[in-house]
């Protein structure tokens, strides 16, 4: 995020080192860390309700959703009623009547170190992503 301005610094190790973010916010699909890093249909459902609301708190100033993983994109879609769309990395839909979707792998460290997502694909979303926005 701080190669493509969205971050004022490279790292954060804790919640109080100065990190801020620009433009940018970001959450989660699901607010635990399930077992196995696999959440359940109910733990999506009960987590649901709040990242709807976290997302149309921020719908004024919300230009894009870049969605990382599957859950993330799924959970998007399901929340918003978006049909017929796949999940493909570096994908970018214009749906009416939403905001732009971007897709991306999950940044695990599974994806990371298998070469699934690579250090300048995760760049280039984050890239895309800006320029995607107007009003920069």
């Amino acid at each position: 995020m701080f190669e493509t301005g969205f971050a004022n610094k490279p790292t954060s190790l804790s919640k109080n080192d100065g990190l801020v973010l620009n433009g940018a916010y970001m959450t989660a699909a699901v607010k635990c860390a399930p077992p196995l890093n696999k959440p359940n249909p109910s733990e999506k459902s009960n987590c649901s309700q709040y990242l709807f609301e976290e997302i149309k708190a921020l719908e004024e100033t919300t230009e894009v959703i870049l969605t990382l993983g599957k859950v993330a994109f799924d959970t998007y879609c399901k929340l918003f009623k978006i049909e017929r769309l796949t999940f493909i990395h570096g994908a970018c839909y214009r749906v009416e009547g939403q905001k732009t979707l971007l897709v991306s792998y999950h940044p695990s460290r599974r994806n990371t170190s298998t070469g699934k997502l690579t250090w300048s694909m995760w760049v280039d979303v984050f890239k895309r992503a800006r320029s995607l926005i107007v009003n920069k």
